[in-house]
């Protein structure tokens, strides 16, 4: 049985962009040898993309969170550095809000021996992409790899994993 590799959000916004931070760049090198592991195993890729338009500081995210970002097209909204490349054969899915209801419909009637996710923001879309994936495959095994996850608030990251683990989520530390 094969295991799946979800990248959440690897883009240059949250990198080094409108919403980056110093520990943002630190992953890549983690996530850049996770994908080439999970591809040399012959196991599954796929990946979301924060994706909002030029209306986003009028939307109900925009709002509470009003700083413009990975507006579709934009080089913000692009993913960064070397996982570009190694993504770019693997199935994106676009979403407009935290998690992506259209990646755990597509999960649900799968299989996996273990589902890993890494990327940005962890207090935000890792941890509400993790508990869409853990309600579409409750039986799976689902991880969170923190050597490929950050945020920029300390405080929330640790919050967020200890909500995770309360779900039966595995830290991977």
């Amino acid at each position: 049985m094969k295991k799946l590799l979800i990248v959440v959000d690897f883009q240059n916004d949250f990198v080094t962009g409108s919403l980056g931070f110093d520990e943002a760049p630190q992953l890549e090198n983690h996530i850049v040898h996770l994908i080439q592991t999970f591809q040399q195993n012959h196991d599954d890729i796929i990946y979301t993309m924060d994706t909002h338009q030029t209306n986003y500081l009028q939307t109900y995210e925009g709002l509470h969170l009003p700083i413009a970002h990975c507006i579709e097209n934009t080089p913000g909204w692009q993913l960064y550095g070397k996982v570009k490349e190694l993504l770019s054969d693997c199935t994106c899915y676009k979403k407009e809000t935290f998690p992506s209801l259209e990646m755990a419909n597509d999960l649900k009637n799968k299989e996996y021996e273990s589902v890993t996710l890494v990327g940005l923001v962890s207090h935000i879309c890792v941890l509400s992409n993790a508990i869409m994936v853990k309600s579409a495959l409750p039986d799976t095994p689902v991880r969170v790899d923190l050597k490929g996850c950050a945020s920029s608030d300390q405080i929330t990251h640790q919050k967020s994993i200890d909500v995770m683990k309360s779900l039966q989520i595995k830290i991977i530390e």
